[in-house]
C-alpha cells in the first residue's frame, strides 16, 4: 500500500482501515488482517507502559516504531512525533526507523516545515467547533502539505463536510464514524486487551483480557497441582 493507493480508495468511496499497534506480535496480526494503515501512537506510553500523558520520549517512540516496522510489510506505517519533538530532525529519525508517514498534532506551519523536508505528514486535529472552522483548518493542513488527516471527534456533520472539502483521505479515531474516509482504532481496544476489560461491559470485538486471565489462572492451577503444563511434553 502507498499514499496513492489511499487517495484512490477515497476517490472510489472505499473505506480505509487503520489500526494503532505498539508491538511486533500485534503488528504481524494486523498485517495479516490486511489493514491499509498501521499507526504507532504515542498513546503507547499511557496505555501499555503506565506513563503519564506527555511523558513519552522520542527514543521510546523510535524503539516502538522499529518493532512494529518489523511486523508490517504491506501496510503503510505511520509513527507519532511526541509533542515535545515537533521538529524536522526528529521526524527524519522516525523515517529512518521505518515510518512511511510521521503523525503530528500541530498547526499548518509545523506541517509545512516537516512536509517541506520531503516527509509525508499525517496531521491530527480535533472537532468540537463550528463546521466552517474545521473545514478551514482541514484545508489549511492540506495546503501545508499534509498527506492524510486524523479528524478526532468529528461528528457526522463536520466530518462529512471536511471529507468533501479536501482531496486527501480523512480518517478518525475517537468520535469518528462511517461519514469519514476510514477509521483508526487501537488494536488493544478492538480486542479487549486492557485489564479494564475484565470488569467492563464496553463493546469490543473480543475480550482478550478475560481469556488471558482464565489461561494464566489455569496455568497457575497446573503448577500448584504439580501437573504437566499444556503445550509441553514431559521430559
Amino acid at each position: 500500500m502507498d499514499l496513492a493507493g489511499l487517495q484512490r480508495m477515497k476517490r472510489e468511496g472505499r473505506k480505509i482501515v487503520g489500526v494503532v499497534a505498539w508491538d511486533y506480535p500485534i503488528a504481524q496480526i494486523v498485517e495479516r488482517a490486511g489493514v491499509e494503515l498501521v499507526s504507532v501512537g504515542d498513546s503507547v506510553g499511557v496505555n501499555l507502559w503506565g506513563q503519564k500523558e506527555g511523558e513519552i520520549t522520542l527514543e521510546e517512540m523510535l524503539t516502538v516504531c522499529r518493532a512494529v516496522r518489523r511486523g508490517v510489510k504491506r501496510a503503510l506505517l505511520s509513527c507519532d512525533l511526541p509533542p515535545a519533538f515537533l521538529d524536522i530532525e526528529s521526524a527524519k529519525r522516525l523515517v529512518d526507523a521505518g515510518a512511511d508517514l510521521v503523525k503530528v498534532e500541530a498547526g499548518p506551519q509545523t506541517v509545512a516545515r516537516i512536509a517541506g523536508a520531503g516527509i509525508a505528514v499525517f496531521a491530527e486535529f480535533h472537532g468540537g467547533r463550528p463546521s466552517a472552522e474545521l473545514v478551514a483548518e482541514a484545508k489549511a493542513l492540506e495546503a501545508a502539505g499534509a498527506a492524510l488527516l486524523d479528524f478526532r471527534h468529528s461528528g457526522p456533520q463536520a466530518g462529512a463536510a471536511v471529507v468533501q472539502a479536501v482531496s486527501i483521505p480523512v480518517l478518525g479515531g475517537l468520535g469518528g464514524g462511517p461519514w469519514l474516509d476510514g477509521r483508526l482504532r487501537m488494536a488493544h481496544a478492538a480486542i479487549g486487551y486492557a485489564a479494564s476489560h475484565l470488569d467492563s461491559s464496553t463493546e469490543t470485538y473480543a475480550n482478550v483480557a478475560r481469556v488471558a486471565l482464565e489461561a494464566i489462572s489455569a496455568y497457575a492451577g497446573d503448577v500448584r497441582a504439580a501437573r504437566h503444563l499444556k503445550g509441553q511434553r514431559p521430559a
